[in-house]
């Protein structure tokens, strides 16, 4: 079986139930379910995709993603959602890393997609959402439709391939198989309680595990019904909570202040609201209260794109009694807490956390010794610091040292330091986040200038246009004579990170 047969069993079993809303167009499983045997049939007869292959997506939320997904996982293909944020450097580094075989792109992208496939020659590009002959539309009406594996795909087939920044100032592709979404899926039934009579609203990204398996595919598992909003935004999301049935959401900290900002909030009927849940940074305690206030549970998970993501979660009876934690491990995981040399520590003392379970990725793609770092013996080692209380809850710490998460957004600063390496005014430079009141965290370039040589800070930052995501340009600019450094001649990352804090300490705005 493959993730596929999902919808098809429910368009069997409740066929007029409606799997997806979208833009307020409905879609039933059965129509689901048709959907993606044309998609596979598409995929497999007119562009040439077979077990293996790289289908790549370049756009915002849209039923047309989830179709792919499924259908890829049909024919044993591997699908690439894109993070649209990304600068089209960043998105050829990615298709040209895994080769992808097609690039399906959103109109709102087409012209940056026309300049990716002009670099990719072996890569085939079809539109999504125009009018265009050769577009997906026409494609897929064309299609025959193929409703059974041709070459014997099953949970043991690698299905999704996700790029996380990497530490190293390059991307890591982590390849989760069909088993890994199944069991993520079975996690998050047992963490929400999910069943087919939820109503689950989607504003994340779906570029993200997050937004794409907390609860998305979990939901499609359980025969629920999606509300598909293509970008998050305050007031629609709002608008869904209190008028459109929602049971069950995923706001990331960012998210959910952009909604406590709205005047509206107060006063909003939640009565439907289960439960919201999130993750992705460490959360404030005061923000959960904001929430718990008016009767939610705020719900948190911790894991990583390598997790799937579920391995650990609070569930909403626990909501308040243990505001703060990430609660105990997956129902279909194992979590360790280890000291330095790989021994567990007792409850109370911070360790570095691991993760094993079916869930766990198979590895990076095309890098053998990052993956032989990462995966030791089937765990996950993590590089997160937490610890657990006497019930085994667990409780976040520290994340990976050098990661700024960013409205839930990874930032590396490797990624920045190396284009700031090249900077010809700049002799060197080290990045560090700042506390920020609306994204969390935002990123800071500490630099040291040529001698001699006058740069401002808008120089700087202009030096990342096109190059980087936006969302991974420092927000601001620090200048000094030299960074410091141990007896080693490293830098000190600490000391940067404690002068940020100094200038900053009352400006997070």
């Amino acid at each position: 079986m493959t993730l596929a047969d999902w919808i098809d069993r429910h368009a069997a079993f409740t066929p007029d139930r409606v799997a997806l809303v979208c833009d307020g167009e409905e879609l039933t499983y059965a129509a689901l379910a048709d959907a993606i045997a044309r998609a596979a049939g598409m995929l497999h007869d007119r562009l040439g995709v077979r077990l293996g292959d790289r289908v790549a997506w370049l756009g915002h939320n849209a039923p047309e993603m989830l179709v792919l997904l499924f259908a890829c996982s049909r024919l044993g293909a591997i699908f690439l959602p894109l993070n649209w944020r990304l600068a089209a450097p960043e998105h050829a580094w990615i298709l040209d890393d895994c080769q992808a075989k097609v690039l399906f792109a959103g109109a709102e992208f087409a012209e940056h997609a026309a300049g990716l496939h002009a670099a990719q020659a072996d890569m085939r590009l079809v539109g999504v959402g125009d009018a265009q002959p050769h577009g997906y539309a026409t494609l897929v009406a064309e299609a025959r439709p193929i409703s059974a594996s041709p070459d014997a795909a099953g949970h043991a087939t690698p299905a999704l391939l996700c790029y996380t920044s990497g530490t190293t100032g390059r991307p890591k592709g982590a390849l989760l198989d069909q088993r890994a979404l199944l069991f993520n899926a079975l996690n998050s039934l047992h963490m929400h309680g999910l069943t087919a009579a939820d109503r689950v609203l989607t504003t994340l990204p779906m570029f993200h595990v997050g937004g794409l398996n907390i609860q998305t595919l979990p939901a499609l598992y359980a025969g629920a019904t999606v509300l598909l909003h293509r970008q998050f935004d305050p007031r629609r999301t709002l608008d869904a909570l209190t008028t459109d049935g929602i049971t069950l959401a995923v706001l990331v900290p960012a998210q959910l202040l952009a909604l406590l900002a709205l005047k509206e909030w107060a006063g909003a009927d939640l009565t439907r609201l289960r439960a919201l849940t999130t993750g992705s940074t460490l959360v404030p305690l005061a923000l959960i209260e904001r929430i718990h206030v008016r009767g939610v549970p705020l719900i948190q998970v911790y894991g990583s794109t390598e997790t799937a993501p579920l391995a650990t979660y609070l569930v909403a009876a626990d909501a308040t009694r243990k505001a703060g934690s990430c609660g105990l491990p997956a129902l279909h995981c194992e979590v360790r807490i280890v000291d330095e040399r790989g021994h567990d520590v007792a409850p109370g003392t911070p360790g570095e956390l691991w993760v094993r379970g079916p869930n766990v990725m198979r590895g990076y793609w095309n890098q053998p010794e990052t993956t032989a770092e990462a995966l030791v013996d089937g765990w996950y080692r993590s590089g997160d610091v937490g610890h657990a209380d006497e019930d085994g809850f667990l409780w976040i710490d520290d994340r990976k040292k050098e990661v700024i998460i960013s409205g839930g957004e990874n930032i590396y600063p490797a990624e920045l330091e190396n284009l700031l390496a090249e900077h010809p005014d700049l002799v060197e430079a080290a990045v560090v986040g700042r506390d920020d009141a609306k994204w969390g965290e935002v990123p800071v370039a500490v630099v040291v200038a040529q001698p001699g040589q006058a740069v401002d800070a808008a120089v700087v930052r202009g030096w990342f246009q096109g190059r980087l995501a936006r969302f991974k340009h420092p927000h601001d600019v620090v200048f000094r004579d030299a960074l410091p450094r141990n007896a080693m001649g490293k830098i000190e990352k600490d000391a940067v990170r404690a002068l940020v804090r100094e200038l900053f300490s009352t400006d997070t705005a």
